[in-house]
């Protein structure tokens, strides 16, 4: 019951993330994208640029300062990897963000989270 608890949530912030990037002028090109490396949770582009997003949500701001970590962002770099031909086919420039999302209070955006 627990576990689907939190994957109900996740899905909440995933949602309100994707309405997030949209309000700063970004289109929602894939949620949820599954590579064998890993999973993306939102991927995005905005003029030449595409955006693997990591959504992390949690019941607190203060639980958000241990949400992600080096780990984590090397799963997902690894999956942007593997889409990036398919999201970025004509050389498009590729960032890694991370959205944290807590009730209550505005998404903190985290651009250009990874600089592996």
């Amino acid at each position: 019951m627990k576990r689907q608890k939190a994957e109900k949530s996740g899905r909440r912030g995933e949602t309100r993330a994707a309405w997030f990037l949209r309000r700063k002028g970004y289109r929602i090109l894939a949620r949820r994208e599954r590579t064998p490396r890993g999973e993306i949770d939102i991927v995005a582009r905005r003029r030449n640029l595409i955006v693997f997003v990591e959504v992390k949500t949690r019941a607190t701001p203060a639980e958000l300062d241990f949400a992600i970590d080096e780990y984590r962002l090397e799963r997902v770099a690894a999956a942007a990897e593997i889409l990036a031909p398919k999201f970025a086919p004509n050389g498009e420039d590729i960032r890694i963000d991370v959205i944290l999302i807590a009730p209550r209070h505005k998404p903190r955006h985290i651009e250009n989270a990874w600089m592996g």
